[in-house]
């Protein structure tokens, strides 16, 4: 199945199905999908800026890294990140993005990388609660 096919699907489960914020609290944080397509040939530098600063900063500022991905297939092969990270609460969330753009170390690292061109294309996100049967919460 396509990676488009697969994030379309996730994102229209999550928002047709409506869990209770007390659910969402017995869980004790929410997970947040991230897709990130690169303009050509920056994929490199975006996996780079990621390795030596990005995962980093996130915990810097609240965010648990859970886990990244390149999909395997072409054409999403060339230009994309997929990966999950973790919030305490979704106003957390918004709490700690609002702190890591913020950043002066951020903003230098963002300029730096970007020195010859914009590296990220299109971002999208998702916000997720585990399922009472999943075995990461």
């Amino acid at each position: 199945m396509a990676l488009k096919t697969v994030l379309f699907l996730a994102a229209a489960m999550a928002a047709s199905i409506s869990i209770p914020s007390a659910v969402a609290q017995e869980h004790g944080r929410v997970f947040e999908l991230r897709t990130y397509t690169c303009n050509e040939g920056k994929l490199p530098d975006l996996l780079a800026r990621f390795r030596n600063h990005t995962t980093r900063l996130f915990e810097k500022h609240g965010m648990t890294n859970i886990a990244y991905w390149v999909p395997q297939d072409s054409p999403a092969h060339e230009n994309t990140l997929v990966y999950v990270i973790a919030h305490a609460s979704r106003e957390a969330a918004k709490k700690n993005w609002d702190e890591f753009r913020n950043d002066p170390e951020w903003q230098k690292v963002q300029k730096d990388s970007e020195a010859n061109g914009k590296i990220v294309n299109k971002v999208e996100s998702v916000f997720m609660d585990a399922a009472d049967f999943s075995p990461m919460k």
